[in-house]
């Protein structure tokens, strides 16, 4: 793959928008197609970022052999169908987090680029920012000696947003886990790995959405305390300590431009800041990956999707969190 790489997206909405405005950064990359149910949404997009090939349905764009790669940006409920088609026509695949709904939607997705010998990603684009990077890279070389704590939130207020929106509607898979605990989970599952033990607790709307979830992750010799919300604000920062030391992400820290380290008295404070808005960084790596001909990332491969699956299914099944559409 010598010439530029031809990028399709599926879902032009604002994460699709965010994602763009950085792939534009890209130097061989191109956006060559768009696609949406709604033909009316997907040519606005178009006339916006410039996209010659415009399509009203996905399967359209799929048979259409002008993309190499599609970024999925629907809403949660769509992604494993979506990243299957698209891979069984040996197109490459970066979808948006959580890749599937459930592990068993991952496995198929993972079973499907194997099949297929296609690349496919789950867009968690924090395990590709600079800070966290390095972050991860001190504490596995003992920077601050053995990792005992971390507290991460993610929370911000969204019952105003209308019933039928995808953080609200069941159908759409709604509620914070998926959309923002993923962030926690993450970074918990990032620095320490599986845990031992999960427990879990949420409050959910009259209509059946998750609105806040605290967890426990335990370890053998450490915890993590997450928490995500719909309800109110939080502070948006990750506190990882061990025992000579700890690092502090600061809001927002799923998309930090710099870390502190504290010992003691002493703070040093690390400025590393990100290249566009953060999806840049994981542009590469997927680049990166094509261009070598593989199927998965080494910084977030496969199975790496799959433990994370299985991190918020233990976590749904421990706090009841269900959705209308799954058996």
């Amino acid at each position: 793959m010598e010439n530029k790489i031809r990028w399709g997206i599926l879902g032009p909405g604002k994460i699709a928008k965010k994602f763009v405005s950085d792939l534009l950064l890209v130097d061989d990359a191109e956006v060559t197609a768009v696609a949406s149910r709604s033909i009316e949404r997907a040519q606005e997009f178009a006339d916006e970022y410039g996209t010659k090939h415009v399509f009203g349905s996905y399967d359209a764009l799929f048979r259409s052999g002008t993309v190499d790669m599609v970024y999925i940006a629907t809403p949660h409920n769509f992604h494993k169908d979506l990243s299957v088609r698209a891979l069984n026509h040996q197109i490459g695949v970066l979808c948006e987090k959580p890749m599937g709904v459930n592990r068993t939607e991952v496995m198929e997705q993972v079973s499907a680029s194997k099949k297929n010998n296609t690349f496919l990603m789950e867009a968690m684009w924090s395990r590709f920012n600079p800070a966290i990077q390095q972050v991860k890279q001190l504490v596995d070389q003992g920077e601050i000696g053995d990792l005992k704590f971390i507290n991460a939130d993610f929370a911000f207020y969204a019952l105003d947003r209308g019933k039928d929106s995808r953080l609200l509607n069941p159908n759409l898979a709604s509620g914070t886990l998926l959309d923002i605990g993923i962030y926690p989970i993450f970074l918990s599952y990032l620095l320490l790995g599986m845990p031992s033990q999960i427990m879990a607790s949420s409050k959910f709307h009259e209509n059946g959405t998750e609105l806040q979830t605290s967890m426990i992750f335990d370890y053998p010799n450490a915890q993590a305390m997450l928490y995500s919300g719909f309800t109110s604000r939080s502070r948006l920062e990750a506190e990882i300590s061990g025992t000579t030391g700890q690092f502090l992400l600061k809001s927002r820290w799923h998309e930090a431009d710099g870390y502190s380290l504290i010992r003691e008295d002493d703070v040093e404070e690390v400025s590393l800041p990100m290249t566009g808005i953060g999806y840049y960084h994981e542009i590469l790596e997927v680049h990166k990956c094509l261009r070598k001909n593989k199927i998965e990332s080494n910084l977030w491969s496969h199975q790496n999707s799959l433990d994370l699956s299985e991190l918020l299914d233990t976590v749904r099944e421990k706090s009841g969190i269900t959705f209308p559409f799954e058996t």
